[in-house]
């Protein structure tokens, strides 16, 4: 299986079960992650984290 097959799987289970609400709320997780993420290292961070 591929990196990306977690992917395709929560899509499946969205299309069968008709769950597209949880679409918004995968999307937020993964935005607030990415964002945590890269600004671990700036200094930006006391601020990011401050909001928190």
């Amino acid at each position: 299986m591929g990196k990306l097959a977690i992917f395709k799987e929560l899509w499946g289970f969205m299309k069968a079960r008709k769950k597209w609400w949880l679409g918004p709320i995968i999307l937020l997780l993964l935005l607030l992650g990415i964002l945590i993420v890269f600004t671990e290292s700036s200094a930006l961070a006391p601020f990011i984290y401050a909001i928190f």
